[in-house]
C-alpha cells in the first residue's frame, strides 16, 4: 500500500530495489533465522506475491497464494492508473540470479571491470531468455570526476590518507562474516592490495581496471568502487559500460554534494551532449 501511494503522488516514477540481506547477525537481529538460500526462495516468493496482488480495486479479483514462506489468502492493491513499479534487484550467487531471470526488471550489480560485467550480462539474459524474460541491466558506482585526470587522482589519494590501518581492519572484520556472493566479489578486489597501498601510499595500487578504483571498499561495505579519472575518462568508461548492455547507473561520491557538481558539470554534461542521457 506504501508503493501505491508513492506511486500516485510521484505520477508514476517510483522503482522499487529489494534487499534479501547478505549479514546473518544483523539478519538475527531482526528476528530472521534462514539460511542464505532459504532467503532468495523467500524473495522469490514475495516478489511473485507482489505481481500477483496488483489487481484493479472494482474487478472484484483477489489473490491467493500458498507457498514454503508465505499464505496469502485474498490479497488486492490497486494501483489505480499506474503500473507497479519497475522492480530492481541484486545479487551475485546462483539462488540470486535465478529469482532475477524470473521476477525483476532490473539486475544490479556493483562495479566490476567491463569484461566482468559483460560476461555477466551476457549470463544474465541467458537465464532470464530460458524463463521467456528480459532484463534490464543497472550498475552501482562512485565517482571522482574532476577537469583533469591528476587532480582526480589527488583527490582519490586524500581519501585514502585518512584511513588507517586500524579503521580498515575494523571494516573488514565486519565485511568478512558477510554470506553475500556480491560483498565477497568486492572484498576480493582490494584484498592484495588495500594493505600495501595504505602502507606505500599508492593510492593507483587500488586501479583494478584502468580508471576503476577499489579504494571504497577498504572501508565501505556494498559498492566499493569508483571511477576515477578526468570528465572525459569518466564518461568514456561509463559509455562503455553502457556498450556492454548497462541502462541505469546510480552514482554517488565523496563528498556528496561537492561530487554531484562536479560531475554534472563534468562527465554528465558530456554524456549529455552525446544523446546518452534518457529523456
Amino acid at each position: 500500500h506504501q508503493a501505491a501511494t508513492f506511486q500516485r503522488i510521484s505520477g508514476g516514477r517510483l522503482l522499487l530495489n529489494v534487499v534479501t540481506g547478505g549479514d546473518p547477525l544483523e539478519q538475527k537481529r531482526f528476528g530472521d533465522h534462514l539460511g542464505h538460500d532459504q532467503r532468495y526462495e523467500r524473495t522469490g516468493e514475495f516478489l511473485e506475491i507482489l505481481r500477483g496482488v496488483v489487481l484493479p480495486a472494482g474487478s472484484g479479483r483477489r489473490f491467493d497464494f500458498k507457498g514454503r514462506h508465505y499464505d496469502i489468502q485474498g490479497a488486492q492493491i490497486d494501483f489505480g492508473k499506474w503500473p507497479l513499479p519497475d522492480i530492481f534487484f541484486g545479487g551475485a550467487s546462483g539462488a540470486a540470479q535465478a529469482v532475477a531471470a524470473r521476477h525483476v526488471d532490473t539486475y544490479l550489480v556493483w562495479g566490476e571491470s567491463p569484461a566482468t560485467e559483460a560476461a555477466r550480462v551476457v549470463h544474465m539474459r541467458e537465464l532470464a531468455a530460458a524463463q521467456g524474460r528480459r532484463l534490464s541491466f543497472g550498475i552501482r558506482l562512485h565517482v571522482i570526476s574532476r577537469d583533469t585526470e591528476a587532480q582526480a587522482w589527488e583527490q582519490a589519494e586524500r581519501l585514502l590518507e585518512r584511513l588507517t590501518p586500524e579503521r580498515i581492519a575494523q571494516a573488514q572484520a565486519i565485511l568478512a562474516r558477510t554470506e553475500s556472493a556480491g560483498q565477497r566479489r568486492m572484498n576480493a578486489l582490494h584484498s592484495d592490495s588495500g594493505t600495501a597501498a595504505l602502507t606505500a601510499r599508492r593510492v593507483r595500487d587500488l586501479e583494478i581496471s584502468p580508471h576503476l578504483w577499489a579504494g571504497y571498499g577498504l572501508v565501505r561495505g556494498g559498492a566499493g568502487t569508483a571511477i576515477v579519472g578526468s570528465h572525459e575518462q569518466v564518461a568514456s568508461l561509463i559509455e562503455e559500460y553502457h556498450a556492454v548492455g548497462f541502462d541505469h547507473f546510480i552514482l554517488s561520491g565523496q563528498p556528496h554534494v561537492e561530487e554531484a557538481y562536479h560531475f554534472a558539470e563534468g562527465a554528465l554534461a558530456i554524456l549529455k551532449s552525446k544523446g546518452l542521457l534518457a529523456a
